[in-house]
């Protein structure tokens, strides 16, 4: 789908939908329970529809009703019912489920999208195979398989994405002896303190050490049914907030828990430091213009689903910006870095791009032909670049915005964006 955008402002009410991150992790937890799990609330997007197809093919009992999804989950033990799970574009669907799989004697051969396919994974399958599963795999990429059973044990893992790490936190407590894990590299703590806020909850034995660099887990335990409604998603909010702070726009945005350990609810503060006015309220959060709107430097290495949105920012922001400290980015969906600045640069931007991040000046953007490359982050923040530039733009593969927010255009055309979609 492409979608034509040209110079617009926004104002009005978005109600954001519920976090991917907590989602997925539900559905997981769910599938891993002996009985009926609720979750409220749930993201409908298709990184969810991907994690629910493999809670699915696990063996687990799925009802969907009206924001409300009740899963009666399957232990692992037993037979898996269907050998082949297709994740779609989903890359923590893919990391958490192949921890599961490593539970079961059952062979799985998990495949997914052409960009799904780009995602490492070698890491994750080689710690798996230490503690007693096998794995196999192109490269270190998908298609891979996975067989159980780990048994527990002594690993140390580099974890350039968190989602290893909490794969292992949400399989290991299932295996049958204790386990030891050492991270020698962590980046994005945040996602990782999502999951252990959900292994408390259960009452999960483990110790962590300070940093989450360390962990002793005891093997043998078990999850029980729960339920629980999904907080909102502070990666979505990123958009209408971006979007309100450089075209001068004015929104409440609703369904946050500032109190949530999303790692993205910090681009809130990074937007206020720049300028931007920032209310909280009981219900919402007012976003309004400020006298200027300057840039800064910024450590994103908590908060690599920002980038894209923040190097928008940064086009407009007085002065330079610098955003670093982010080289993951270059591993999710597609290379970030690398993406927002080709695109960026067509529309006229000064962008320095580095192995860890890029440095932005202020500049004067102008309409153009973007790709989106099927990136759901990417595809959202060119439009909001596009709202803000002289002239219209064209984007393409803006469907992709539905992996985690399927109603964008929609909220955003309902807020006075200008946004039309294109026939084929």
């Amino acid at each position: 789908m492409k979608i034509k955008v040209s110079k617009s402002s926004i104002k009005g009410s978005f109600v954001v939908p519920g976090s991917k991150s907590h989602t997925i992790r539900a559905v997981a937890f769910a599938s891993l329970a002996d009985g009926e799990s609720s979750i409220f609330n749930p993201l409908l997007s298709e990184d969810a529809a991907s994690a629910l197809s493999a809670s699915a093919a696990f063996g687990s009992r799925i009802i969907k009703e009206d924001h409300i999804w009740k899963i009666s989950g399957h232990p692992p033990s037993q037979q898996i019912p269907q050998s082949f799970i297709d994740m779609g574009n989903s890359g923590t669907s893919l990391r958490i489920f192949s921890g599961i799989a490593a539970l079961s004697n059952s062979e799985i051969v998990f495949d997914g999208d052409k960009s799904l396919r780009t995602r490492p994974m070698s890491p994750l399958l080689g710690a798996l195979e230490k503690l007693g599963a096998r794995t196999s795999s192109k490269n270190g990429f998908c298609p891979i398989s996975v067989r159980g059973s780990v048994k527990g044990g002594k690993i140390s893992i580099e974890c350039k994405s968190s989602q290893f790490l909490s794969s292992l936190l949400i399989c290991l407590p299932l295996a049958e002896g204790d386990s030891e894990i050492t991270a020698t590299i962590l980046n994005e703590i945040p996602y990782v303190e999502i999951t252990i806020d959900w292994l408390k909850s259960f009452g999960i034995r483990f110790e962590a050490s300070e940093d989450l660099m360390n962990f002793k887990i005891k093997g043998g335990q078990s999850y029980s049914p729960f339920t629980r409604s999904m907080p909102g998603d502070f990666s979505t909010a990123t958009f209408p907030l971006v979007a309100a702070a450089v075209s001068g726009g004015d929104v409440k945005i609703y369904n946050l828990d500032f109190s949530d350990r999303q790692g993205d609810k910090e681009v809130f503060k990074m937007i206020e430091s720049m300028g931007t006015k920032i209310s909280r309220h009981q219900d919402h959060v007012h976003v309004s213009s400020g006298n200027e709107f300057k840039g800064g430097d910024f450590d994103l290495n908590s908060t690599p689903d920002a980038l894209p949105a923040m190097a928008v920012a940064a086009c407009f922001a007085k002065g330079e910006t610098r955003l670093r400290n982010v080289a993951q980015a270059r591993i999710k969906e597609t290379d970030r870095i690398a993406c927002m600045t080709c695109e960026l640069r067509k529309m006229g931007a000064y962008i320095q791009e580095f192995e860890d991040g890029m440095l932005i000046k202020n500049s004067s953007l102008h309409g153009t032909q973007l790709e989106s490359y099927a990136d759901h982050r990417i595809a959202m923040s060119l439009t909001i670049a596009a709202m803000n530039a002289s002239g219209e733009s064209i984007i393409n593969e803006a469907e992709s915005a539905s992996v985690t927010y399927p109603d964008f255009i929609r909220d955003f055309t309902n807020a006075g964006a200008k946004i039309q979609i294109l026939a084929e």
